[in-house]
């Protein structure tokens, strides 16, 4: 079997390994506070061009979402995201067990806007009914989406300008955000992105580590006490420099930029596979994420030989699917599957 299901089948990048081994007997402090860690701090914020920023390493996405949401609302609030947004989807209730409403916004590309932002923030401030009603205290955004649609620059400086408008943070879940970086149709580069918003997530578990997030909280007023939040959210990694040193390796010689382009190369040649053969695609994405339409027959002859992810149901004889490059595909399984799919034509 080739398997195309999500980003994250394969371990870590070898670089990544050799390090770990190079340093596997090696003594240092725990919790992230050892030496790697703060290297790995250092050229983050360096990339970010956000010397100010505050940097911190957990151990997956859920988690993350979780423990940055609960740093920054109060009791009484709930946290703004689309409707198919991962926190609203596939997190289990993650956001809920702590207490959080998730507040939905529909969506047709996986996005929302800053004017749907703006009207449900005015919406609830001018509620006679306010003070019964969970307000929002927080906009969660992925870039790129789940629908492997992305935010431009001017969308995302609309969306920053309304958070700031009504005094709430804008977190963006960053678990694929390489990949979101390097498409070809972005116009953002990672140091803009980070300024635009209060805190965001550079994803390592989807783009070539074996595990971890790394936070960056650019608005002081989140940073404290934030250490105290991923401990009780069992955040807190007791060998963390199996975070730093991943990270250290992803951000040197920019690594992380790299693969993220190769992921990109071979979704689009995975684009194009079905796109030449006639298949309509379910989201227009131009990331490493893609969503072929197939006729039922179609879907059970590839599934014979590929793993790939059943999205949803178009009509009583197609369904939408999702196949996922990342920064380990090959270009031998690529073709694999162009045969497969030319085969399926003949």
């Amino acid at each position: 079997m080739i398997y195309f299901n999500c980003d994250y089948l394969e371990g870590a990048h070898p670089a990544i390994m050799k390090k770990l081994m190079e340093t596997n007997l090696e003594q240092t402090i725990g919790y992230s506070a050892d030496p790697y860690c703060a290297a790995a701090r250092e050229k983050i914020k360096a990339a970010c061009q956000a010397p100010d920023a505050d940097v911190h390493f957990l151990v997956g996405g859920t988690q993350t979402n979780t423990t940055v949401i609960a740093s920054i609302l109060r009791p009484y609030q709930g946290v703004l995201a689309a409707a198919s947004g991962h926190i609203n989807v596939h997190e289990t209730g993650a956001i809920e067990s702590t207490g959080h409403k998730v507040l939905t916004i529909p969506t047709t590309d996986g996005k929302i806007t800053a004017q749907q932002i703006d009207e449900n923030c005015y919406a609830l401030a001018h509620d006679d009914n306010y003070e019964h009603i969970v307000q929002p205290g927080m906009v969660y955004l992925s870039h790129p989406t789940e629908y492997g649609t992305l935010y431009t620059k001017d969308e995302l400086t609309a969306i920053s300008e309304v958070c700031r408008k009504w005094q709430i943070p804008l977190f963006l879940d960053g678990a694929r955000l390489g990949y979101g970086l390097m498409s070809d149709v972005s116009d953002l580069t990672l140091p803009e992105l980070a300024h635009l918003c209060d805190v965001f997530y550079i994803g390592g578990t989807k783009v070539g580590a074996l595990f971890g997030e790394a936070v960056v909280i650019m608005n002081d007023a989140l940073k404290r006490d934030f250490r105290n939040m991923m401990k009780r959210h069992g955040g807190m990694l007791a060998k963390g420099r199996l975070l730093g040193i991943q990270f250290e390796t992803l951000f040197t010689d920019d690594l992380y930029f790299t693969i993220s382009r190769h992921a990109i190369d071979m979704a689009m040649q995975i684009r194009d596979i079905f796109v030449s053969a006639g298949y309509p695609l379910l989201f227009d994405s131009p990331t490493n994420q893609q969503y072929p339409i197939l006729p039922d027959e179609d879907f059970a002859a590839l599934r014979k030989d590929f793993g790939f992810e059943f999205w949803e149901r178009v009509d009583e004889t197609h369904s939408g699917t999702r196949f996922c490059a990342s920064w380990a595909t090959t270009q031998e399984n690529v073709d694999a599957l162009r045969q497969a799919v030319q085969a399926l034509k003949k």
